[in-house]
C-alpha cells in the first residue's frame, strides 16, 4: 500500500475523532484507555498498538463511555469506509465481542447507555463491508456473521437492529468470496427477510422502506445464484413484492420489481411468475408507467414471452399493453425498445399466419385483432409508407391538419364523441414519419377519452404520445393527462409518478399548479406506506361512532395512551410529507 496514501489516511483518521471528541467532551479526560485520546496520540506506531490493546478491552471494562467511543466509530466507518487502518487493528473482533456480550448480559445490556451499542456495531460492520471485499473477508473471520444473525432474529433486541443487521448481511452476500460463510444460514436469512415485509404496519415510514429495500437486497444475493427459489417464489410473497418500492425516500432501490426480474433470468422463476395472474398484470402495469423502473416491467415481460413454456399463459394480457409501447425508440441506456417488444409479440405470428392457425394460440379473438394490427402497423404500413413521395407526404399533413382543427372545434363545442373520431380518422390518415403531429392527436384525443370517463383508452393514447415524445415520457400534457386517468383506476402510486413527471417539465418556467399540487398529496396519501394501517384505524374510529357494544369497547381502547399517542404519530407522519411537498 502506498506509504503516502497511508499517512494521509491516519492524519484524516486521527481528524475526525479529534473533532468528534472536542464535539462531546469540553473537559480534561481522566479516562485510562481513552479511545479520543488515543488517535490523538501523534506517533503512528504507538496509537496502532494502543488502539490494538483498547479494541481488546473495550468488551471487558464496563465503562458508561463506550457509547460514545461506538459512536465515533461508526462517524468514522461512515465517513471513510474505505480506510484501511482500523479493520487491521480488530475493529471487527471487538464489535463481534460487543454484540455478542450485549445479546448474552441483560444486566450489562441494560446499564447506562449500552443498549445502543449493538446498533452502533453492527452499522460498523456494515459501513467497513460496504465496498471492499478484503474488509469483508476481514470481517467474516473475525466472526461477525454469528451475532448478525442473532440480531436479525429479533430475539433480544428490536427491529432497529434487525434493520443494520440485514444491511451488513446484505454487503456480505453480495461478495463471491464471503457469500459461501453466509450461505450457510441460508434458509434463515431468506425466510427472515421475506418475513421483514410485515413490518410495515406498524414502524416508522423511511426505517420500514429502508430494512425493506436491505431485504429485497439480500434476497437478491441468493436469487441471483439460483439459491432458495423454493421459498422466496411462494406464492403469498410474489404477489406481495409488486407492492413493494422504495418509495420517494429510498428512490434508489427498484425494491420488489428487482428481485422479480432476477426470478424471470431463472427457468423456475418464470414459470411460478407466469402462472400468477396479479404479478403479470402489475409488471404491465410498470411498464405502461413513467417510473424509473419501467424498463424492468419490460424486461419481465419481454423474459416470459421469449419462453415458449411460458410465452401463452402472459401474452394474453401483456399484448394488450405493450402493444401500446412498440414505437418506444430509447428508454435510459437501452436502444430501439419497441422494436425489440414488436419482435417479442411476433416471435412466431408469421409462422401461424402461414399455416393459418393464428387462432391455435390465442384464446381470444380481441389478442388475436391485436396481432394481426401490429402487422399492418409495424409491416404493412411501414412498407407503403416506404413508397410514398415528399409531395404526397405534404398533402397527407395539410389534410391531417385540417381533420385536427375540425376535431378542435367540436372539442370546444363540446361535442366530445365527435371530437374524439375526428382524432382518430386524423391518426389514420398521418404517416408515421409525422412524429409531432401523431404525439398531439394522441394527446388530444386522450383528453377526449377522459371526458367521455375511458380511462383504459385515455391511458392508451396518452402512453402512446409518450412513447413518441423526445426523451420518452417528456409530454407535458400527456403526462397529467395519464395521472388523471390512473387516479380514475386507482392506481396511485402510477398516477403520482407521472404527475411528479409533469410537474418536472412544467417547473422550468412557472410554478407547479395548484391542481397538480393537489393530485401529488392525495397519490401520496394513498401511496404512504402505512395506508393499509390508516385504513385499519379509521375502521376503527367508524366503530367508536356507533353506539353497540363493540364501539364501546373500541372507544376505551382509544383513550389509553399510547395507542392515541400512535395514532397520533402516523397522522402527523402523513402530514409532514404533505407539507414537504408544498415546500
Amino acid at each position: 500500500m502506498d506509504s503516502s496514501l497511508t499517512k494521509h489516511e491516519n492524519i484524516r483518521t486521527t481528524h475526525l475523532i479529534s473533532k468528534t471528541h472536542d464535539l462531546i467532551s469540553t473537559t480534561p479526560c481522566m479516562t485510562p484507555f481513552c479511545f479520543f485520546c488515543i488517535m490523538k496520540e501523534p506517533d503512528s506506531k504507538q496509537r496502532r498498538t494502543k488502539i490494538t490493546n483498547c479494541f481488546k478491552k473495550l468488551p471487558v471494562i464496563g465503562e458508561q463511555e463506550n457509547v460514545l467511543v461506538l459512536s465515533g466509530l461508526w462517524y468514522i466507518a461512515m465517513s471513510h469506509p474505505g480506510d484501511w487502518e482500523l479493520p487491521s487493528l480488530g475493529v471487527f473482533e471487538c464489535m463481534t465481542s460487543l454484540i455478542h456480550k450485549a445479546l448474552n448480559d441483560d444486566e450489562w445490556r441494560c446499564r447506562d447507555q449500552n443498549i445502543y451499542i449493538p446498533y452502533y456495531a453492527a452499522h460498523v460492520i456494515g459501513s467497513y463491508t460496504m465496498k471492499r471485499v478484503e474488509f469483508a473477508e476481514k470481517a467474516v473471520e473475525s466472526g461477525v456473521i454469528p451475532p448478525l444473525m442473532e440480531l436479525l432474529r429479533g430475539r433480544k433486541m428490536s427491529w432497529v437492529e434487525q434493520r443494520v443487521a440485514v444491511r451488513a448481511l446484505g454487503h456480505l452476500a453480495s461478495y463471491e468470496r464471503t457469500f459461501e460463510a453466509l450461505a450457510q444460514y441460508e434458509e434463515e436469512v431468506v425466510r427472515g427477510s421475506v418475513a421483514n415485509r410485515e413490518m410495515e404496519n406498524f414502524k416508522a415510514e423511511e426505517w420500514t422502506s429502508q430494512i425493506q429495500c436491505w431485504s429485497l437486497y439480500l434476497l437478491n444475493c441468493f436469487a441471483y445464484k439460483g439459491r432458495s427459489y423454493n421459498i422466496i417464489c411462494e406464492k403469498e410473497f410474489l404477489r406481495s413484492l409488486c407492492w413493494m418500492w422504495g418509495g420517494l425516500a429510498n428512490h434508489v432501490s427498484p425494491a420488489g420489481v428487482g428481485l422479480i426480474r432476477i426470478l424471470c433470468y431463472n427457468k423456475y422463476g418464470r414459470k411460478r411468475i407466469a402462472d400468477m395472474k396479479d404479478v403479470i398484470e402489475y409488471l404491465c402495469i410498470l411498464s405502461r408507467s413513467s417510473d424509473d423502473w419501467q424498463y424492468m416491467g419490460i424486461d419481465c415481460l419481454l423474459l416470459l414471452l421469449k419462453d415458449f413454456d411460458t410465452r401463452y399463459k402472459v401474452i394474453d394480457i401483456a399484448i394488450l399493453f405493450l402493444i401500446d409501447l412498440i414505437e418506444l425508440k430509447d428508454l435510459g441506456d437501452r436502444a430501439n425498445v419497441g422494436e425489440e417488444i414488436t419482435k417479442a409479440l411476433l416471435l412466431d405470428y408469421t409462422y401461424f399466419k402461414e399455416k393459418k392457425s393464428v387462432k391455435s394460440f390465442i384464446t381470444t379473438k380481441k389478442v388475436q385483432k391485436v396481432l394481426e394490427d401490429l402487422w399492418d402497423w409495424k409491416v404493412e404500413k411501414r412498407r407503403k409508407e416506404k413508397a410514398i413521395s415528399e409531395e404526397k407526404l405534404e398533402e397527407r399533413r395539410v389534410l391531417v391538419g385540417l381533420i385536427k382543427q375540425q376535431a378542435n372545434r367540436l372539442y370546444c363545442l363540446g361535442e366530445i364523441g365527435e371530437a374524439r373520431r375526428k382524432y382518430s380518422e386524423a391518426l389514420a390518415l398521418c404517416p408515421l414519419r409525422l412524429i409531432k403531429e401523431r404525439i398531439v392527436l394522441y394527446s388530444n384525443r386522450a383528453q377526449c377519452q377522459l371526458l367521455l370517463k375511458d380511462p383504459d383508452s385515455a391511458i392508451t393514447d396518452s402512453t402512446r404520445a409518450l412513447c413518441l415524445s423526445t426523451p420518452p415520457n417528456s409530454h407535458g400534457k400527456s403526462l397529467w393527462r395519464r395521472s388523471q386517468a390512473y387516479d380514475m383506476k386507482g392506481l396511485a402510486k402510477e398516477s403520482l409518478m407521472d404527475c411528479i413527471m409533469f410537474i418536472s417539465s412544467e417547473v422550468i418556467t412557472k410554478k407547479i399548479p395548484y391542481y397538480a399540487a393537489r393530485m401529488i398529496s392525495k397519490q401520496m396519501d394513498a401511496t404512504w406506506l402505512f395506508a393499509t394501517s390508516r385504513l385499519r384505524l379509521s375502521q376503527v374510529e367508524q366503530k367508536m361512532i356507533s353506539g353497540n357494544d363493540e364501539g364501546q369497547y373500541y372507544r376505551k381502547m382509544m383513550m389509553r395512551p399510547n395507542l392515541m399517542d400512535k395514532r397520533v404519530g402516523r397522522l402527523n407522519h402523513a402530514n409532514k410529507d404533505i407539507q414537504k411537498l408544498h415546500l
